[in-house]
């Protein structure tokens, strides 16, 4: 058996023990889930000292079930205010971090989103309901197979997965509304902006581990307004990005 053979077997196996692990739990176990979900939106999102405050997103961030989005040996900690490895060098972030982005993204039932980073499909999930439809692009090919199968599973029908490079975005989609990126590069990417609709707005973390910062982008005809919202910790941007870094 080649190597490269042998690595294809390593990750197909990897995907479906995934699969064998997002199975329906018993009703006492969803019940149980469904609880955590509450105490997540009323003691990490809700709060005073952190306060999101857009009633859709705290429904939303209340009714995706985020266990499903983790491997079964994470599902402990789902709900835990903390990102959580989901193989691959990839990670979810934690529950605040999500709502953050989507409530700066300033998400509108006609809006068309495109998402750079699916991951597990979490974030995919919690715009799905409160937008029009979510163009996705995951980098890891077997990550995105595996959020795609999911996100059809649990019924997410407005979201497209697609495995690629997002530097370059969906141009075939575009323009888009608004994007979020869930990954680092250190500069925003060019075919992003031009990917945005005037008007738009975009949530992408910038900037080296150690060093990054949030950023939230409103294109207004040529200019673009930048303003840093939070620091934060992602994975770096992969691909192109490492290609094109800025001087």
């Amino acid at each position: 058996m080649s190597r490269y053979t042998a690595v294809r077997l390593t990750m197909a196996v990897w995907v479906l023990g995934w699969a064998l692990g997002c199975g329906a739990a018993p009703a006492a176990e969803q019940a149980d889930y469904a609880a955590e979900r509450q105490r997540m939106v009323e003691q990490q999102l809700s709060g005073l000292w952190r306060g999101i405050r857009n009633p859709a997103v705290l429904k939303a961030m209340g009714s995706v079930p985020r266990h499903e989005f983790v491997p079964e040996a994470q599902r402990p900690y789902a709900y835990a205010d903390h990102a959580l490895p989901i193989g691959y060098g990839q990670t979810i972030s934690q529950p605040y971090v999500v709502a953050f982005m989507t409530e700066q993204l300033d998400p509108r039932p006609t809006d068309k989103v495109l998402e750079i980073g699916t991951g597990s499909g979490y974030q995919a999930a919690v715009l799905s309901g409160l937008v029009a439809s979510v163009y996705s692009i995951e980098i890891v090919e077997p990550l995105a197979r595996q959020a795609e199968a999911l996100l059809k599973r649990l019924g997410y029908d407005n979201v497209r997965v697609r495995a690629g490079d997002g530097y370059r975005g969906w141009p075939e989609a575009a323009p888009f509304d608004a994007i979020i990126v869930t990954a680092a590069p250190d500069h925003v990417p060019e075919p992003l902006v031009e990917q945005l609709k005037d008007g738009g707005r975009m949530i992408i973390p910038v900037g080296e581990l150690g060093g990054q910062e949030l950023i939230l982008l409103k294109k207004k005809g040529i200019r673009l307004d930048r303003e840093a919202v939070l620091p934060v910790r992602f994975v770096p941007m992969t691909g192109e990005s490492r290609k094109k870094k800025s001087p």
